[in-house]
């Protein structure tokens, strides 16, 4: 059982039960000081079983009858969704704009992104500084290349970390801390990136070992915060970061990743993770 949220207590949650039941979700409610908890066997079903705490919270019909499109059900769910976690949505898509874009501007539109300004001259890459762009106005670059793919893998794998934990940091923190961690550790991997020397690089991948990291803190350090990551995902990522750190990765095909971004943001996360998680455990 994994907990989820806290009921009101003496709230009347039959009819809720019952819902929950109807579409299988296997749950369980008990009594603590601060209210009724609510927990679910299948950390799979958490967001099918806060649609429908949704629903009920809002005195809206739990269970769907037969006439009503279960396509219908599932783009209001999907809306629903999307609508409590606009900074993740946002940066999901800003992502998917920039790399269709990409594909229309090309090169413009990478030597805009990049951290800092890039060109060519007698056949060799030439840069400006980090401080003379700041200085000079250009502060987005310290976030935007971020925003940069350079694949479809490279988007797809990115995203799809950044949904699967951008949605219960946001869910269950707040946008505003969401935000705090896109911009923190956006940066921070950018700039542990850029110290090494390279400037073209880009990808999410710094934000997602940050959103990792923090979520998997707060799961460990403060369970009833109703965090979760599986500790063989943990181990995955982590082993995966530390690969693509090592010569082999490199005599596979797997040259040119951004490992200190991944390592910036690493660390970022497990500061955001280990502040917030012990001031769970205060409260």
């Amino acid at each position: 059982m994994h907990p989820v949220m806290l009921l009101p207590t003496g709230a009347d949650t039959q009819a809720l039960r019952k819902a929950l039941w109807h579409y299988r979700i296997g749950h369980r409610i008990t009594d603590e000081a601060e209210g009724q908890l609510l927990w679910v066997a299948d950390p799979r079903q958490r967001d099918e079983l806060q649609a429908v705490v949704g629903r009920w919270e809002r005195g809206e019909p739990l269970i769907l009858d037969g006439a009503q499109p279960r396509r219908a059900a599932n783009v209001q769910h999907l809306t629903t969704t999307l609508r409590h976690v606009p900074v993740t949505a946002l940066m999901i898509g800003v992502s998917l704009l920039v790399f269709a874009l990409s594909g229309v501007f090309g090169d413009l539109l990478v030597v805009a992104l990049t951290i800092v300004p890039v060109g060519i001259s007698g056949g060799q890459l030439v840069y400006g500084s980090l401080a003379d762009t700041v200085m000079g106005g250009q502060v987005w670059r310290l976030l935007s290349p971020a925003f940069l793919h350079f694949g479809w893998m490279h988007l797809i794998f990115n995203l799809m970390w950044v949904w699967y934990f951008g949605r219960q940091i946001e869910q269950r923190q707040g946008s505003k801390m969401m935000l705090l961690l896109l911009l923190v550790a956006g940066i921070g991997a950018n700039l542990a990136q850029y110290v090494t020397g390279t400037v073209l690089f880009g990808g999410m991948s710094g934000v997602v070992y940050a959103l990792l990291a923090h979520v998997w803190l707060m799961s460990r350090r403060a369970p009833q915060s109703g965090f979760f990551v599986p500790q063989m995902l943990v181990v995955f990522m982590l082993g995966w970061m530390v690969f693509t750190m090592t010569d082999i990765a490199s005599t596979v095909g797997f040259g040119n990743v951004a490992n200190e971004a991944h390592l910036g943001g690493l660390l970022v996360g497990l500061a955001s993770g280990w502040y917030y998680s012990s001031q769970r455990r205060k409260a």
